[in-house]
């Protein structure tokens, strides 16, 4: 069947018209003479794709066969139209003159589209430009800094997430005692993150007779981990010692000025920008601008290259290359370089050696060497530097506030003290010299006399005395002296946002872990490492007591200074997440159970040791360094009576084969009044809260 023709046969004969005569006098039919000459409406619209269809495929062969120069059409279309490309470029196109040439062109494109770098000498003059549109009418006085900021720059450069915090030399670190050293080197909130590039080092190290160890427990300095943001354009400079402290830590610097003392705000009228430009240099300071505002705007690689440039141009300005060493130090913290910010402690001593440096400028950037010195842990060149500073500016009393933490950031407090006692001479309300004056008086086991400049020093506000190792330090002494205005002191280090609680002052804490006193071994879901431990205890016990005489040596006395009086010994297994292999091979059973928890062979931030203790011993009330551990005590051998523990306000007694648990950041305190000796298994593991992303990026205590 052909249904469609058959239809259409149909409708001719139903529709069929009657012939018409057109104007020649031929008889056509209608339907012809309504088309206006014989075409029908189908037969146009297949004309029209024909010709569609052939334009398409011309093109299509015009391209694909190259039948013609485009090059040269364009060229006769410039010519007839008379087509100047630099007027076009003061038109629409200049944008896009990327290269600074004069035209629009490939090496345009390529800038534009990432492919090649723009040139030193258009981003100078788009700097430039900028400046002269935004601030038309802020021209600074000559004799002043390009911005007004660079000083506080200096202090500025790397942010808490490009230090690791509190690293530590593992060799010389002591193993804690019982319920651990007092650490105070830290922050009071970490976030985990990875381990980064640039290694973090400046830590206070304590001389034999501290209080935390006897060898070398650290402590970081108070401004190391802070930052604070990039001043404006007119915003004084500070060169205080540690300048970071002083937008968290001292709240009236936080105040609206009505809020502050009239005399207060006549003092900071008074102060005086830094004079970085010598008297060349005010000649070539549009050119120092623009090349510093593309540093403040965080584009470092073109800063380096800006500055490179005007280096060249003018070898002997010391403000040019101190421009080239801050853009370099803010290319190292992008990198994450060490060799870059190597480069850069170069430069700062190259700009600080040039004739015709002001004195601002060698002091900003002595002090800026200094501080990176000491965070690639290049601790006694930065000694020499700080010493050279102290040389050129004897009367700053700040810059010898700086070389005194330098010497305590080498251990070497009898320089520091001397250094604090020459401050405290010429100025003896300095609050930032006392606290470390004082901390080093009860290094030394001078509780009493540590105390007054401990309390002055707080008491002060000076900027790097709102610092929660000063706090923890005056509380620890008032209550060893058995004054209890020591828990005044925690409760404003706990209010100042120092310590979590009155009770729980640890100060290497990650944010919102469970903290409670004592745990079950429900609590912390470490039930199969509990079972092993009380399970094989007498083996635990046989072991330990085979390497308990004194001739063997293996047994180490508790040196940090946390005895009132007695005797206490420990033998380590695991230190900062790694076996010592010599003492296990003293115990092979005992490591041998522990081996397949990772949970406490794997916590860095704690230990496994044994841990002996005499009758007549009485341990100071004290803390741990960090919350991110809990302590499990396995009791072996346990006197009667007379052996017990106190955390917070619940003291509890250990029993043989049993383990107790509790998180050491909280205040505890033991005593040992039997009459034989008491010893225990002492295994810290991981915070059962923490990630594994935590856990393994954390860094040691």
């Amino acid at each position: 069947m052909a249904p469609r023709k058959n239809f259409r046969n149909q409708a001719k004969k139903e529709v069929k018209p009657a012939a018409v005569v057109n104007k020649n006098g031929v008889k056509v039919e209608a339907s012809v003479a309504a088309s206006g000459g014989g075409f029908s409406g189908t037969k146009i619209f297949t004309w029209f794709m024909v010709l569609a269809l052939l334009g398409v495929w011309s093109s299509v062969a015009v391209v694909w066969f190259d039948l013609v120069d485009y090059d040269n059409v364009i060229a006769e279309r410039a010519k007839e139209f008379r087509f100047n490309f630099s007027e076009v470029l003061q038109g629409k196109l200049s944008a896009y003159d990327a290269d600074g040439d004069g035209d629009f062109d490939v090496e345009d494109a390529k800038v534009l589209l990432g492919l090649k770098e723009r040139p030193v000498s258009v981003l100078l003059r788009e700097a430039k430009e900028e400046s002269a549109v935004k601030e038309p009418d802020a021209v600074p006085p000559p004799d002043d800094d390009v911005d007004g900021s660079q000083n506080t720059d200096v202090e500025s450069e790397i942010q808490d997430d490009f230090i690791p915090d509190d690293s530590r030399d593992e060799a010389t670190h002591p193993y804690e005692d019982e319920n651990n050293a007092i650490d105070m080197k830290g922050e009071l909130v970490e976030k985990a993150q990875p381990q980064q590039t640039l290694e973090e080092s400046k830590q206070y190290k304590n001389q034999p007779g501290s209080p935390e160890t006897k060898e070398t427990v650290q402590l970081r300095y108070n401004a190391e981990a802070e930052s604070v943001p990039e001043p404006e354009a007119d915003v004084e400079p500070e060169v205080e010692s540690v300048p970071e402290l002083e937008a968290e830590f001292v709240p009236e610097l936080k105040e609206n000025a009505e809020d502050q003392p009239k005399d207060k705000l006549k003092e900071k009228a008074k102060k005086k920008k830094p004079k970085l430009l010598n008297k060349f240099e005010k000649t070539i300071k549009t050119e120092i601008d623009a090349a510093e505002k593309l540093r403040k705007k965080g584009k470092v690689e073109e800063a380096v290259r800006a500055f490179e440039t005007l280096v060249l141009q003018y070898p002997q300005s010391p403000r040019c290359r101190y421009g080239k060493a801050l853009a370099e130090d803010g290319l190292a913290e992008k990198m994450l370089s060490n060799d870059m910010l190597q480069k850069a402690i170069g430069t700062y001593k190259e700009a600080s050696e040039l004739p015709n440096a002001t004195p601002d400028l060698i002091k900003a950037t002595l002090k800026k060497r200094a501080e990176r010195q000491q965070f690639l842990g290049r601790m006694r060149g930065a000694l020499a530097t700080l010493e050279k500073l102290v040389q050129i500016f004897p009367e700053d009393m700040a810059l010898k506030n700086d070389l005194g933490v330098a010497h305590l950031l080498i251990g070497d407090n009898n320089s520091a003290k001397r250094v604090y006692e020459e401050v405290l001479a010429t100025a003896p309300s300095d609050g930032f010299a006392k606290v470390h004056y004082g901390f080093i008086l009860k290094s030394e086991n001078k509780i009493a006399e540590s105390i007054p400049f401990l309390r002055d020093g707080l008491e002060s506000g000076d900027p790097g005395t709102d610092d929660g190792r000063f706090y923890f330090h005056l509380g620890d002494a008032l209550q060893r002296m058995g004054d209890d205005s020591a828990y005044k002191w925690y409760e404003r280090g706990h209010q100042r946002g120092h310590f979590a609680s009155v009770w729980q002052r640890s100060l290497y804490n990650v944010d919102g872990l469970k903290a409670q006193p004592w745990w079950t071994p429900k609590d912390t879901g470490y039930m199969d490492l509990v079972k092993t431990l009380e399970r094989n205890w007498r083996i635990i016990r046989d072991e330990a007591q085979s390497v308990m005489d004194k001739t063997t040596g293996l047994f180490v006395p508790e040196e940090e200074n946390l005895r009132e009086k007695g005797e206490w010994g420990q033998f380590t297994l695991w230190q900062q997440g790694k076996k010592a292999g010599e003492s296990c091979r003293s115990v092979p059973k005992t490591c041998g159970l522990l081996e397949r928890y990772p949970e406490a062979t794997g916590c860095k931030r704690g230990q496994i040791k044994f841990s002996v203790m005499q009758p007549g011993t009485h341990v100071w009330p004290h803390t741990g360094p960090t919350n991110c551990r809990l302590r499990m005590h396995l009791g072996l051998v346990i006197p009667k009576t007379g052996c017990k523990i106190r955390c917070t306000n619940d003291t509890r007694a250990w029993e043989e084969g049993k383990v107790l648990i509790f998180d050491d950041s909280f205040e505890h305190e033991v005593w040992q009044d039997a009459d034989s000796y008491r010893l225990i298994f002492i295994v810290d593991v991981w915070h059962p809260e923490l990630t594994q992303y935590q856990r393994q990026t954390l860094s040691p205590i």
